[in-house]
Order: structure tokens, then sequence, then C-alpha cells
């Protein structure tokens, strides 16, 4: 048949493997993350140790108004954010947003 691999080893799926809409889905996540740090105050982004070229994406969407170049901005952000870890980011924001401002 044709399309369909021949062999034990060909038909395991590769372990980096992620569908289209399972990577579709984790960079909405990022999205949304990004949308959380840019509704803090700047104050509070110099706390997390983000890096510079985040941080400056995340000043300049909290000065613009316009909604559509706002969320391009946003879109920005996740892809900033794809290519640093997310969880430091992550555990950082929950921290200040619950209020335990302690490392």
């Amino acid at each position: 048949m044709l399309g369909k691999p021949e062999g034990g080893d060909a038909c395991k799926m590769d372990k980096d493997y992620k569908s289209r809409t399972q990577r579709k889905n984790e960079d909405r996540a990022l999205q949304r993350l990004g949308e959380q740090l840019v509704a803090l105050p700047f104050s509070r982004l110099e706390t997390m140790e983000l890096p510079d070229e985040l941080l400056t994406a995340i000043e300049l969407a909290h000065k613009i108004r316009s909604h559509g170049a706002r969320r391009r901005q946003i879109q920005y952000i996740g892809s900033l954010m794809r290519h640093i870890d997310p969880q430091p980011i992550e555990t950082a924001l929950d921290r200040i947003l619950t209020g335990n401002l302690r490392k």
C-alpha cells in the first residue's frame, strides 16, 4: 500500500514529532502567557529576569493602543517565547498572581 511504512521500527512515531494541531495549541498557550505578561506592570516584569528582547517587546505592547497592532505584537511575543523555556516565566507569574513574591 502507498503511504504506509514497512517494518516494525518504521511504524514507531518519532518522539519529537508534534502534529500541526498540537503545535498550534502550544503556540496559543504561549500567546496567552504573553498576554498575561503584558497585563502586568513594568516594575513587576523587571523582577522576572526576562530576556531583553522579550522585555522590550512587552514594553512596546504596553504602549500600543490599536487593537490589531496590539494583537500582532502579542503574537510576536508568543513567537519570541517559542525560543525560550516558558516554565520559569510561568512559575514567576504564578508567584506574582498568588501574592507569594518569595523565590
